[in-house]
């Protein structure tokens, strides 16, 4: 597992990445590439701990901890350090379909957990994990691998995100002819509609569809099921089905104001955005930023790639509202290894805001009472206060006001990224699908059974929003035991 004394002899790297300023211009991927030397000494850190957390996929406090999907990371990591760059393509592609995705997209838990981590920085495992997977593309090694044999079973998955893709890959592995139905233009889900170009090109999302098409999985776009598509012809013409439609009802901010033009979810912004750069042109559902002083009210990844979509548009000022405080710059005592280490962070769209304008766009421990219109309907303003989190009469933390803090903040978009509540339900109550208390599809982890005969439920709208790399670990789940339900066995992991 990498050079027995590697993790004393080099320090952590990353590849740099390009100018804050520069890369504001565009909507290409902003991360560089190591060289081949460099990339073999990180692999080299790699400790040869004896009981490796990085793939026990675990929760700890609500959080992950560990890969979920279980890669094999000492074993690649090692492989890199001795230049196999094919044997580590092939390690990683046996817990993972789609590497090229959570190498530019995941937060690596794997990372949080890496017994390196208790006492120095960890082993740089997802720079390592995208550099093997656009190594094998570059050289030509991943090619399309059909089944050889079908099964006469028929298989519809409902949703093109993370979890469904992951789900149609394996089970039309198994043999069996699967039809992915998505009710976008594009197949994706989040991938395609949810993170943006610059952390995610649209072009690496379609060359993998491409590839799932060559190895016989159909995919039907435009169609949404319960909608132009009954749900009962689903039932009816596949022996089973795969719910996969995601956590896709946003979570509101009712307060006045809300309905004044120039208030938007974020995903109405950031889907938009994306359609106007695959189609080289704004549609009419395009939301502009340009010119405009914008305020992001959320502080997740949905609200970074907000600041950093608004920065390329060319906004005249930026702010992002956090309903909690401010992170430590280093691991508290509550957040000990290997829990994921709840640390001040700066994400790239933070680091451009900072570029352009000087500072970080955060303000911590503060809320919006009030949206402010101007003559016209539209927003103009925002009524901030800051907050304190205190216990309620039931020793509940929640936030109350700090008096005399309220201020007015100039803005003419305001976009809502807080999170997600749970799936649309329309679909799930048109086939009969049980509710969790979250409003979530009732399967069992593990197992993703509902209570419906032949319907398998996975990913965010199972277990509601998540990391891409649990929609891996449950779209994986789900068809392998969908294989089981139909076949009575399976070879799946």
């Amino acid at each position: 597992m990498g050079k027995p004394t590697g993790f004393l002899e080099y320090l952590r790297e990353l590849p740099l990445d390009r100018p804050a300023l520069e890369r504001l211009r565009d909507w290409n991927e902003f991360h560089l590439h190591m060289e081949e030397k460099k990339l073999r000494e990180q692999g080299a850190r790699c400790m040869d701990c004896g009981t490796p957390f990085c793939h026990t996929g675990r929760l700890f406090s609500g959080m992950a901890s560990g890969c979920p999907i279980n890669n094999l990371i000492p074993e690649w990591n090692d492989l890199i350090y001795r230049g196999l760059w094919r044997e580590a393509l092939d390690r990683l592609h046996k817990t993972n379909n789609f590497p090229d995705f959570t190498g530019r997209v995941c937060p690596a838990p794997c990372e949080g957990s890496c017994v390196l981590g208790i006492n120095a920085p960890p082993v740089t495992i997802k720079n390592i994990e995208l550099e093997i997977i656009d190594r094998g593309f570059k050289e030509g090694w991943v090619t399309a691998e059909p089944p050889p044999t079908r099964t006469d079973k028929k298989v519809a998955v409902v949703g093109s995100g993370p979890a469904g893709l992951c789900a149609a890959a394996q089970l039309n592995r198994a043999g069996h002819t699967v039809t992915v139905f998505e009710r976008a233009d594009r197949i994706g889900g989040l991938l395609m509609y949810g993170i943006p170009n610059m952390k995610l090109d649209k072009a690496t999302v379609q060359r993998r569809v491409d590839l799932l098409t060559q190895e016989g999985v159909k995919f039907v776009t435009g169609t949404e099921v319960g909608k132009n598509f009954p749900a009962e012809k689903l039932l009816k013409e596949f022996d089973a089905t795969v719910l996969c439609t995601g956590a896709t009802k946003p979570r509101d901010l009712p307060v006045e104001g809300r309905q004044l033009k120039g208030v938007h979810f974020a995903m109405e912004f950031l889907t938009a955005n994306t359609q106007s750069v695959l189609n080289r042109k704004p549609g009419p559902d395009f939301i502009s930023a340009q010119g405009k002083d914008v305020i992001v009210i959320g502080g997740g990844d949905t609200g970074t790639d907000c600041v950093g979509t608004s920065l390329r548009h060319g906004c005249q000022s930026i702010v992002q509202l956090e309903i909690l405080p401010k992170p430590p710059l280093e691991r508290a005592a509550d957040n000990p290894w290997p829990e994921w280490p709840k640390i001040w962070r700066q994400d790239y769209g933070q680091e451009e805001a900072q570029a352009k304008f000087g500072s970080d766009p955060r303000i911590y421990l503060t809320t919006a009472k009030k949206f402010i219109a101007d003559d016209q309907g539209a927003v103009k303003g925002v009524h901030t206060v800051q907050i304190e989190w205190k216990k309620n009469e039931k020793g509940q933390f929640v936030p109350q006001e700090v008096p005399g803090t309220d201020k007015v903040l100039p803005a003419q978009l305001v976009l809502l990224a807080m999170g997600f509540l749970g799936p649309e339900q329309p679909l799930l109550e048109q086939i009969g699908v049980a509710r969790d208390a979250r409003s979530n599809a009732k399967a069992d982890y593990e197992k993703y059974v509902t209570n419906v005969q032949g319907v398998f439920a996975a990913g965010d709208c199972r277990r509601g929003q998540s990391l891409v790399v649990w929609a891996f670990n449950e779209g994986r789940g789900a068809a392998r035991e969908c294989d089981r339900f139909l076949m009575g066995r399976t070879d799946l992991p």
